[in-house]
């Protein structure tokens, strides 16, 4: 990738420079061809440049490339809002916001809960990704890089152990920690709402534990507080239905909505109960960008192509390989550098591990930069950045999936 005058705070995983790329294959500027398994970090659930995406984005840059809902409103953010109040699976009626991304959305949603509940507090996970904007830092379980030289975040926010069979972090850890918690830091009533994601992304791709949400969703109802599903990165098919939460048989009052909404344009949103969404004067929400005409327009044909037959097709051909690869796996002679498989549906992480048996973070760089060499790009995630979080879009063929893990297994080989 050429020298260009871009801040060195940006972390490239991949220096190199793309040019194209149609469905799961992308092609650099030299021409050379990869297979994406990085996806945008969780955008293209339906690929480079979708075809109805595309065909919507034409047909709406030609009529009407922008106009301020707050302003001027265009007929598209109604039309959306319409289509994701069918396309959430909740049993109340649906409202909403377009945002831009989704630590916009993590925003929006903290002023509406300060507003509707009269507190401040928030308690977030450890292991948990919601932005990197100055709010959403605090938010995030983690410190290095995101919190590091920014000083005093917004607050107050405290976080608890994410329970899941991932990570080993059991239900009643997490039951006795949060009970620790409202002895010892804060009094519950000053609390306005938790914040989790039914699968962590940035965390190693780790499932909820179903039994605990139950628990979080029955303590919120009694104590007044509310509870934001934070879907960005899991949602629109990843964890092989619509919304991940909807296997952990609960609600959110809020949801958070993003990367994968519109195709690969910058949207995201935050829905939930009415009362909510209305909790802030008007004029307590908007933004100059927000629900863009053609982002819309994306992203309306982003959810037409999102059928249940469709997803239940895609997720089920990539979880079956990917379970079928990480079971041949346990026989390779190398089977000694790879630990849990993670995560839910397609959206899966694959843990590797040192020669000592400890978080593999140097072998899994090594792999990166080998198997970009062979034409696969992965994404790293974790705790100790040891986990491949694997997002290749979910239209992926299969030839092109299995070439992707016989790469994947071939520099695995040769790492040893």
């Amino acid at each position: 990738m050429s020298q260009a005058p871009i801040s060195n705070a940006l972390g490239i995983v991949h220096p190199i420079s793309l040019s194209h790329g149609r469905n799961a294959e992308v092609w650099d500027v030299s021409g050379k061809r990869y297979i994406d398994f990085v996806g945008g970090i969780g955008v293209l659930n339906l690929g480079h440049c979708h075809p109805q995406v595309v065909a919507a984005v034409r047909e709406q840059a030609g009529k009407l490339t922008h106009s301020a809902f707050n302003a001027v409103p265009h007929e598209g953010y109604g039309r959306l809002m319409e289509a994701l109040a069918r396309f959430v699976p909740v049993s109340y009626p649906l409202s909403g916001m377009l945002t831009n991304s989704g630590a916009e959305a993590a925003e929006n949603a903290l002023k509406l809960v300060r507003a509707a509940t009269g507190r401040t507090a928030v308690i977030a996970f450890d292991g948990g990704f919601h932005g990197r904007t100055l709010a959403t830092l605090n938010l995030n379980g983690k410190v290095a890089p995101y919190k590091q030289k920014v000083g005093v975040l917004p607050g107050p926010v405290y976080h608890l152990p994410y329970p899941s069979a991932d990570n080993g972090v059991s239900r009643e850890q997490a039951l006795a920690a949060m009970e620790r918690l409202f002895s010892v830091e804060i009094d519950r009533a000053e609390v306005a709402c938790f914040i989790v994601e039914p699968v962590q992304g940035e965390g190693g791709f780790q499932a909820l534990d179903a039994a605990f949400a139950q628990d979080l969703r029955r303590f919120c109802d009694a104590h007044g507080i509310l509870l934001i599903i934070d879907e960005i990165q899991s949602g629109f098919g990843r964890s092989g239905q619509r919304f991940a939460f909807s296997r952990l048989g609960i609600e959110p009052d809020l949801l958070l909505l993003g990367k994968s909404m519109a195709g690969g344009l910058p949207l995201a949103a935050v829905v939930g109960r009415r009362e909510l969404m209305d909790a802030l004067p008007k004029g307590g929400l908007g933004g100059t960008y927000s629900g863009n005409p053609i982002a819309c327009a994306a992203a309306l044909a982003t959810l037409e192509a999102m059928s249940d037959s469709n997803l239940a097709t895609w997720g089920e051909l990539q979880e079956s390989t990917i379970l079928a690869r990480y079971t041949s796996w346990q026989q390779a002679p190398w089977a000694a550098a790879i630990g849990r498989l993670s995560g839910v549906g397609a959206m899966r992480g694959i843990e590797l591990r040192s020669a000592t048996g400890g978080p593999g973070s140097e072998r899994l760089a090594s792999l990166l930069a080998a198997a970009r060499e062979q034409g696969l790009l992965l994404m790293p995630s974790g705790q100790h950045r040891h986990i491949i979080r694997l997002l290749a879009p979910l239209t992926t063929e299969r030839a092109i999936l299995d070439e992707g893990f016989d790469l994947f297994e071939h520099c695995l080989a040769r790492l040893g």
